[in-house]
């Protein structure tokens, strides 16, 4: 499986309608694990940020620069 994100990259989830301008530091995570693919074969990753850890799929995070 390929994944387009790496073990401790920072990225941040993608939000319909919000700006790609600013990410806030609240807006950053840590990509923190490799999971394997969900269900429809997408990569899915654990990502992490001050406020807790959680599981998304490829298409919900987006990398900052």
């Amino acid at each position: 499986m390929t994944y387009k994100f790496k073990l401790n990259q920072r990225v941040r989830m993608v939000r319909s309608g919000s700006s790609d301008a600013h990410a806030s530091d609240m807006d950053s995570f840590e990509v923190v694990r490799l999971m394997p693919e969900d269900r429809s074969g997408e990569a899915a990753y654990r990502i992490r940020s001050r406020m807790g850890e959680r599981a998304v799929r490829e298409s919900e995070i987006v990398a900052l620069p």
